[in-house]
């Protein structure tokens, strides 16, 4: 009799791992079909921006900004699942990707961290969002982080995949451990004009390299990686992404205008409005420690880490672990 029970007992075991197998690969299968299809466009600030755009009309407004050398494509399958939770999701091209185009061929094709940020408030405002939940990740996380710092009243809450990104080019100018220095080659690269053209000639060959590197566990694939890499076809892509990585270095200048942005942004504020921050338990991309940041969020305040091989793009990777991230911010600010 209790060798039946036993062997009964083994067997639902091992049903419920079979089952649970199943559904995490169903996730990862639906991640890698979902995908927007239909493309709006707004002018705001500088920019025409390209953003898809789901969810009922009267939903709360969401707005997820994507990474480099990444796309909207990151969230099709989050906004799916906020979707059917009744949010009205945006998700914006950030400068120099997808269909995103500048206004004027005079306006500076720059990619400082407070002109991305002035981008998304330009965007609500276009779209008369007086406020929001704003998730991201890698350029997306810092951007959405910075618009929670010196924008408080037009974020309702916060998610920021690997928590608390803001610069400046006063702290960049320290060096690193040499092991951390090799992590950002890429930084270095794009500091030289064979960098620059290298790029240019490349970018998705480098975008899927950095693709593999950032999370070495996610069997992505082409066609996947295909949807996001006709993003990097914009004409403004490349001069973007190298004038972000040498204005962080201090080898490229800013624009005079987003001046007081950036010394408020040296300071290193503090983050008031409710937030969920999260890190894959497989990023191979640089990343804070989730212990030297917590304090830089003062209102209420979680961190999740997330298991199963999960690496620099979350929302991905794991679309409904980020969903989740996005409901539960909204409710600490209900």
């Amino acid at each position: 009799m209790k060798t039946t029970i036993l062997n009964r007992f083994r067997t639902i075991s091992l049903n419920l791992l079979a089952l649970a197998a199943m559904q995490l690969t169903s996730s990862k299968m639906i991640a890698q079909t979902a995908s927007f299809e239909s493309i709006k466009q707004i002018n705001a600030g500088d920019l025409n921006i390209g953003y898809a755009e789901v969810g009922p009309k009267n939903g709360q407004p969401v707005i997820l900004l994507h990474g480099w050398p990444y796309d909207i494509q990151s969230f099709a399958e989050s906004a799916q699942i906020l979707q059917a939770k009744g949010y009205h999701v945006y998700v914006p091209y950030l400068r120099g990707y997808g269909t995103t185009r500048f206004l004027s061929d005079k306006t500076p094709r720059n990619g400082q961290q407070a002109a991305l940020a002035v981008d998304v408030i330009a965007f609500m405002d276009a779209l008369k969002i007086k406020q929001a939940v704003i998730g991201g990740f890698d350029w997306g996380a810092r951007t959405a982080d910075i618009v929670a710092a010196l924008w408080p009243e037009r974020v309702k809450a916060l998610v920021s995949v690997s928590g608390y990104l803001i610069g400046s080019q006063q702290a960049n100018a320290a060096p690193l451990s040499p092991k951390a220095e090799l992590s950002w080659w890429y930084q270095y690269y794009f500091a030289t004009e064979r960098g620059q053209k290298g790029y240019e000639a490349n970018r998705r060959d480098f975008a899927k390299l950095i693709w593999k590197t950032a999370s070495p566990q996610w069997n992505f694939d082409d066609a996947t990686f295909d949807k996001s890499a006709a993003a990097f076809d914009n004409p403004d892509h490349v001069a973007i992404v190298i004038h972000n990585y040498r204005w962080r270095l201090g080898l490229a200048e800013g624009e005079k205008k987003y001046d007081e942005l950036e010394k408020k942004l040296a300071t290193f504020p503090t983050i008031s409005v409710p937030t969920v921050t999260l890190e894959g338990d497989a990023n191979g991309a640089p990343h804070p420690d989730p212990a030297k940041y917590a304090s830089k969020f003062t209102g209420k305040y979680a961190h999740h880490n997330l298991t199963g091989t999960i690496g620099h793009n979350p929302p991905q990777e794991a679309p409904q672990a980020f969903a989740d991230a996005i409901i539960e911010a909204d409710h600490f600010a209900n």
